[in-house]
């Protein structure tokens, strides 16, 4: 059994000119994991979405509002959540599309379910959400990370 582990956090303002930091935020943290190169490259896909989304839908380009993205290693795998400071979103709610329709946009919430094993979201706080994405697979931390 692996001992809990305190998140690995990252808060940046919403701009999508961030979207390369938080792209390298999850990858270093996966390469901390030991996962794979295909684990790595989906999970960064999948925040990389999130992260858009978030900038582009939840905060609609407002530079002032923030965004926090928080890794955490558990006994299934890695979880990662992003906080946001929007307006309530059900990402259950969002119909899944058909991959084959040709349209410009509207692939994030598809691509993050294909490319996790869970994604749900719920409301946090007086307004905001939170975006849980879960990636199951074997994983190997230092010692030094959770003590």
């Amino acid at each position: 059994m692996l001992p809990t582990c305190a998140p690995l956090t990252l808060t940046l303002p919403s701009d999508l000119r961030w979207l390369d930091m938080a792209r390298m935020f999850v990858e270093a943290v996966c390469k901390a994991g030991a996962l794979d190169q295909a684990t790595t490259d989906a999970v960064v896909l999948a925040t990389n979405e999130a992260t858009s989304n978030i900038i582009r839908h939840a905060h609609q380009h407002q530079p002032d509002a923030c965004l926090q993205i928080r890794c955490r290693f558990c006994e299934e795998g890695l979880e990662i959540c992003l906080y946001d400071q929007g307006e309530p979103f059900d990402v259950a709610a969002v119909p899944t599309l058909n991959p084959a329709e040709i349209r410009l946009g509207g692939r994030g919430v598809f691509l993050m379910r294909r490319l996790m094993d869970e994604l749900t979201s719920q409301p946090h706080g007086e307004r905001g959400n939170v975006l849980r994405m879960v990636k199951r697979c074997a994983h190997r931390l230092p010692r030094t990370h959770c003590g």
